[in-house]
């Protein structure tokens, strides 16, 4: 929701990254945060019994998402207030998750059964599916178009059985009724709206193969995660989005939650609640992911500010005491299953050390779903199995 008192003024994946944006980039499949490595990794380590993974197969085995009798309920109009909303918001996403989860079980399994599965339910919605309405479309669309188009990649990297015109109709329910939502500029809204946006945009601009929308949404993550993730080499006070009028010291303390204290890794919904900020920090690692997938290492660009982010609030998630000058000395601690995908970069492909982080994403294993855009990311990209 918008901030109180803000005014707006306006293929295996390849093995080189580049560090810059390439003027055009040669998509990979699948590459929409899950790689074919990573299929093929998971399907070896549940194939021997290895953990977490094993543990982890059999967590979304037992998911009312993974059943082969699952219905989908599309709808044409999905209309979503603020904290609220008709049937079809909660049916789109558990429906975005449920073909997604198949499309996982195909890709670890091998059994077709499950890509046609996925491919259904997929089908189901681009035959009626036409827009988002109401206060929470932007956000909606978000949370249901970045799985529908991890779901869409998977199959459709390597299922012969979905047929071309649904794929083709899928692409156009994709382009039609999400991507023309999660475009939309929202800078004076809490930044978990436009990151989990932007991590829509990229999701699907893979899957289309869109050379332009790829480049706004590495843009976009650009501009938003260091507004949102403080660093001290910022400044005395926050880096603001674009197009704002964030232009005192005040406004900028109201609009991250009365916070006038600013220390490496803080977030700009920390004082709000632990939850909004795993949503921010989950967004971020699916458009990193994506994005290294394709060659562009957006991690490396940002790697002090996310460890930092990482650390900080995996800290006090897990626990420990807030200082009087943070949030008053009061943090909500309800972040979900949203670390295990940076983690597995920081630590498993850079050999950094995150000790908060590792001991939060061990204690949470097997991660399961947040019920809106996160799910079984202990089975994609776990790295080893520590203790809690």
């Amino acid at each position: 929701m918008l901030a109180t008192g803000l005014l707006l003024a306006a293929c295996a994946a390849p093995e080189d990254h580049a560090a810059e944006t390439p003027t055009a980039v040669v998509f990979h499949h699948p590459g929409v945060v899950v790689s074919r490595t990573q299929l093929d990794r998971a399907k070896a380590m549940v194939a021997q019994s290895e953990e977490p993974w094993h543990s982890a197969y059999h967590a979304v085995l037992k998911s009312p998402y993974a059943s082969l009798e699952y219905v989908p309920h599309p709808a044409e109009t999905v209309a979503c207030p603020f904290d609220g909303g008709p049937p079809a918001c909660v049916a789109e996403r558990q429906d975005a998750i449920a073909a997604y989860t198949h499309a996982l079980l195909w890709g670890v399994t091998g059994k077709a059964v499950y890509a046609r599965k996925s491919a259904e339910i997929m089908d189901a919605w681009s035959a009626v599916m036409k827009r988002h309405t109401d206060d929470n479309a932007g956000l909606q669309a978000a949370w249901a178009g970045s799985t529908w188009a991890r779901a869409a990649d998977i199959v459709h990297a390597g299922y012969p059985g979905w047929p071309g015109p649904r794929v083709q109709r899928f692409k156009w329910m994709l382009r039609k009724a999400y991507l023309t939502t999660v475009r939309d500029q929202v800078p004076g809204f809490n930044g978990n709206w436009e990151l989990a946006m932007t991590d829509a945009s990229i999701a699907i601009a893979v899957f289309l193969e869109d050379q332009t929308v790829f480049g706004e949404a590495l843009d976009r993550f650009r501009a938003r995660v260091p507004a949102y993730f403080y660093l001290r080499s910022d400044g005395e006070r926050p880096r603001v989005p674009a197009r704002t009028s964030l232009d005192t010291g005040e406004k900028v303390r109201a609009y991250w939650f009365g916070q006038g204290t600013y220390v490496d890794g803080l977030g700009q919904e920390t004082c709000r609640n632990l939850k909004h900020v795993g949503y921010s920090l989950a967004a971020t690692a699916h458009i990193a992911e994506t994005a290294w997938h394709q060659g562009v290492d957006l991690y490396g660009e940002e790697a002090e500010r996310l460890k930092a982010a990482l650390e900080f609030h995996s800290r006090y998630q897990l626990g420990d005491k807030p200082p009087g000058w943070l949030c008053g000395g009061r943090v909500e601690r309800s972040m979900g299953p949203d670390l295990e995908v940076a983690l597995a970069h920081y630590e498993g492909r850079a050999g950094a050390r995150l000790p908060y982080t590792r001991r939060l994403v061990d204690r949470a294993r097997p991660a399961g779903t947040d019920e809106l855009f996160v799910a079984w990311e202990t089975l994609t990209h776990a790295e080893k199995h520590g203790t809690a």
